[in-house]
This record gives C-alpha cells, sequence and structure tokens, in this order.
C-alpha cells in the first residue's frame, strides 16, 4: 500500500504557496495542507516593473526546509506558476538584467509593430495562440530594442517555473504547457519557431526542445543530503487548475478563477481557423491535448480596488455587494486600460462615465460593476466558444480561488444560463499533484486523477435564475465590449 508526501509550489501573480499533499493509494485520499504562504511581490528595478525572484526563491526554499524540520521528506516536488514571462541567464547560470513583469509598459505597441510586419493572420496560423500585448513574443522584441546591453551576455531564456527548477535541481529544462503562452511554439511542429524568433531578436541557442509535463528534471537536496525528485508538471498553473477539473461530460466547458479568469475546453485538436481568430482563442498545450480558451482580465480588477480602498474583508464586501441593484454600471474588464492603471477605482468610474452609465462611488458599487461585467463577458466568451466548436455548453466548471465566491458564481449561471459547478478551489495546486501522482505510476492518466479530485473535494452546484436581470444588460454590455484598445485585440481591427 502506497503513501506519498508530494510537494507543490503553487505561484500565482498575486500570491504563492508551498503545500503538502498527502496521498494514501489505498483509499484514494488526498489530504492538503499548506505549509507556506507569501506575496508574489513586483518592485520597480532599473525602471521596470519587476517579479522579486529572490524573495520567491528564498520562501520556496524556507517552505522545504521546514518540511525537513518536521521529518517529512517528500516523494517529490513541483512548480507551476503564471505564463509568458522569462528568465535571462548567461553561460554560467547567472541572471541576466531583470525578470520584467508581463504588467510593465515595455512591450507598449510592440504587438501593433508584429501585426504590421509579420501580419496577424500569419502569426496565428504560425502559433494559435491569442493575442495578448504582454506575450513573450512581444517581451523578446521590447528585449532587443530597449537592453541590447542584456541581450548580448544572454545564453539560456527560461520561463519562470523552469527557472525556479533550475535553482532546485542545476539542470535546464522547456516545460511544453508554460512554453505555447509565448506566441513562439509553432503550433504544427511544436518546436520554436524560427521566423517568430528571428523576429522578436531572440537566438533559438537560447532554447531547449520542448518537454512534455510529467518528466523528472533532477533532484533537490535536502539538508539531511536525501536527493528528492523535482518533476516538470503542468508548469503553467491555468495548465494544472484544468488538469484538476472534473470534467465528465463532453459539453462542459471550465473557466479557473482567480487573478486571471480563464474560460474554455478540452480538445485534442487546436482550433486555429479564422473564426478563431476572429474570436481571439488560444490553444495553449494541457497535459493532454490542447486548452482551447481565452483570457479574461479576472478579479484582478476587484484586488486593485480593495487595495487601493484598504479593505481586508472580503466577505463583508461581497455581502453589500449583493444588496446593490444589477448592471447600473458595466465595464469591459478585457479593456486594455486595466492591464495595470495608477488607480484602479479612477480607471473603472472614468470608464462608466466615458460610456454615460451610472458612475459607481462606493467599494460595493465598484464591486457590483466588476462582478456584473465579469459575468456578462463570462456569457460573450462561452458563446464564442461554443460557436467555435459547433455545439453549445451545458455546464460550467468554475475552478480556483474564484470559486469561493458564491455571490460571482451566481451571477455566472445567470449570466451564461446553464448550471455553475464550483470547486475545487485548490485547482492548480491539485493538478501538480495530480501530474505528479501519474508520473511516480499512482494513477494511470488524467481521467485516472479526475475521479479522485470528484471523490476528494464535492462540488457546488448553482442553478441559473430564470429571472435574471442579465438578459435585457447583454445588448447594452456588447456595445461596450469591443472598443479601439480592447486587450485582445489590436487597433486596425
Amino acid at each position: 500500500m502506497s503513501k506519498r508526501n508530494i510537494v507543490a509550489v503553487d505561484l500565482g501573480a498575486s500570491s504563492g504557496r508551498v503545500m503538502l499533499a498527502r496521498w494514501d493509494a489505498a483509499s484514494q485520499q488526498i489530504d492538503l495542507r499548506e505549509v507556506r504562504r507569501f506575496a508574489s511581490r513586483r518592485e520597480r528595478r532599473a525602471g521596470y516593473d519587476c517579479w522579486d525572484l529572490d524573495h520567491l526563491e528564498r520562501e520556496i526554499r524556507a517552505g522545504l526546509a521546514q518540511l525537513d524540520e518536521e521529518n517529512i521528506v517528500p516523494d517529490s516536488i513541483g512548480i507551476d506558476t503564471w505564463g509568458v514571462d522569462m528568465v535571462l541567464l548567461d553561460k554560467a547560470g547567472n541572471r541576466v538584467g531583470e525578470a520584467v513583469s508581463y504588467r510593465d509598459k515595455r512591450t507598449h505597441g510592440v504587438m501593433e509593430q508584429a501585426l504590421r510586419e509579420l501580419g496577424k493572420e500569419a502569426i496565428y496560423a504560425r502559433t494559435g495562440i491569442q493575442f495578448l500585448p504582454f506575450n513573450t513574443l512581444y517581451q523578446f522584441r521590447a528585449l532587443s530594442q530597449q537592453q541590447p546591453d542584456w541581450k548580448e551576455k544572454v545564453a539560456h531564456a527560461l520561463m519562470i517555473p523552469d527557472y525556479l527548477h533550475y535553482r532546485l535541481t542545476g539542470k535546464l529544462n522547456w516545460e511544453y504547457t508554460n512554453a505555447t503562452t509565448t506566441q513562439l511554439l509553432n503550433i504544427e511542429s511544436g518546436e520554436w519557431d524560427a521566423e517568430l524568433l528571428a523576429w522578436a531578436g531572440a537566438s533559438p541557442a537560447w532554447f531547449g526542445k520542448p518537454t512534455s509535463p510529467g518528466n523528472v528534471i533532477g533532484c533537490w537536496q535536502n539538508a539531511r543530503g536525501v536527493e528528492i525528485p523535482v518533476i516538470a508538471v503542468t508548469t503553467h498553473d491555468t495548465a494544472s487548475a484544468v488538469l484538476a477539473t472534473p470534467l465528465t461530460q463532453d459539453n462542459a466547458a471550465y473557466l479557473s478563477s482567480g487573478t486571471w479568469s480563464l474560460m474554455g475546453f478540452e480538445s485534442l485538436l487546436p482550433y486555429a481557423s479564422a473564426n478563431a481568430l476572429k474570436a481571439n482563442i488560444t490553444n495553449d498545450g494541457g497535459a493532454e491535448g490542447y486548452r482551447v480558451l481565452k483570457n479574461i482580465m479576472g478579479l484582478w480588477l476587484l484586488q486593485r480596488v480593495c487595495a487601493e480602498l484598504q479593505i481586508d474583508d472580503l466577505c463583508a464586501l461581497i455581502a453589500e455587494t449583493a444588496k446593490e441593484p444589477a448592471c447600473r454600471a458595466l465595464i469591459n474588464p478585457n479593456d486594455a486600460r486595466f492591464i495595470n492603471p495608477d488607480s484602479m477605482v479612477n480607471e473603472i468610474q472614468n470608464a462608466c462615465a466615458e460610456q454615460h452609465m451610472a458612475v459607481p462611488q462606493s467599494a460595493a458599487a465598484l464591486a457590483r460593476c466588476i462582478f456584473d461585467s465579469l459575468a456578462l463577458l463570462y456569457r460573450q466568451v462561452i458563446d464564442e466558444l461554443a460557436t467555435l466548436r459547433g455545439g453549445a455548453f451545458r455546464q460550467l466548471h468554475v475552478v480556483g480561488g474564484g470559486s469561493q465566491n458564491q455571490f460571482l458564481n451566481q451571477l455566472c449561471a445567470d449570466a451564461c444560463e446553464i448550471p455553475v459547478l464550483a470547486g475545487p478551489v485548490e485547482a492548480s495546486t491539485l493538478g501538480n499533484v495530480g501530474c505528479q501522482l501519474i508520473a511516480l505510476g499512482e494513477l494511470t492518466d488524467v481521467a485516472d486523477f479526475r475521479r479522485c479530485v470528484e471523490n476528494n473535494f464535492p462540488l457546488k452546484t448553482f442553478e441559473p435564475l430564470t429571472n435574471s436581470a442579465f438578459r435585457a444588460c447583454q445588448a447594452r454590455f456588447s456595445a461596450l465590449s469591443q472598443p479601439a484598445k480592447e486587450l485582445a485585440y489590436d487597433k486596425a481591427d
């Protein structure tokens, strides 16, 4: 009878955790414990908005050291993070420059330059990846144009989780699911695209062959000298979250809800048609096949509002928000103006004023504006996805931290007019754990793991209300959901 201790390091764009999963093969039981939680800090350095990688590494090592003090020897370790951001190394393995965040403004205008010079259809045909102004493709071009002194020293370019795995093992690896977020991987070959690398000014020598999730990169040695395997899991946190989503029906969609909302469905084949391009659908890599999805700005808007207004009691805020009238003020959450404004409160208020809507003043009114707008955008996106795949969805699985927001879950069910199944909350952590268990031979495949998730973490169902206020608001929302600077589209559209 097998029992395992699995360490999942789950880093989101707002916070990170070192989590311990105890696995009992006899009972098929998974127990999770948070060992250490910390902020994913961004700082202004050399004029750029950068990730504090040393802080992240210290916190990860502190969490591992705590387990060592508890006499817990992990069977394996895996790390998942957000996508698109990169770390540059020289020949000695030292960092070159800073790990600039996707929220930095250095890529402003670079995507438009790519569309003029390479063509939107040509880029999409090569990658099948959604056009977002901070994709790694544009980050490398910005690097070439703005930091040539950094570029001259580069020997390797790693995604954030690959870099952290390297720091633990000393081994280089390029995991596939995170690599697909770069818009630099060729959708036909699964290899780095030479033409796009050349345009971006990135050398092919900086990259190794992308590897499927589940390979052992190397070992981390604890204080007692025990070598612990480090496994390249589905390192894109959304790929991990989807892996842990109990999608038991073919007509089910998923929504990974957190700082970002990512809505999509699974497919063994990519969707890269003209209609997919028009809807700006992405084909990110998954544990098995593709995650056909669309990025939505998500709860980042609420997080920023709460930070600005110094609101700590989110439950109390949501309770007050439920008392606010529906759809008085609406915004397009995917408008590029909300990526990283100086003040999210002011930006939302200005957007409402420009549309001649009621301007939300209180924290509850601002939150209601965000929630209603997200729910309506969810409806718009799920309709786009349904049209693309040629069939309506009958269920929506909401996973991640946002699945705890019962008010938003109900709004989502009302707007989309289908049942919403909420949970598990710790989806990205669980997907990280599941990938390790499969790699260790404890489970057969993704379907096997999802059965365990469903048995261990009961779901809560939200049925759509027939008297929803959203039906009358859909046309109104559609009128403002295609602004000139929308996150997902270039200015030429």
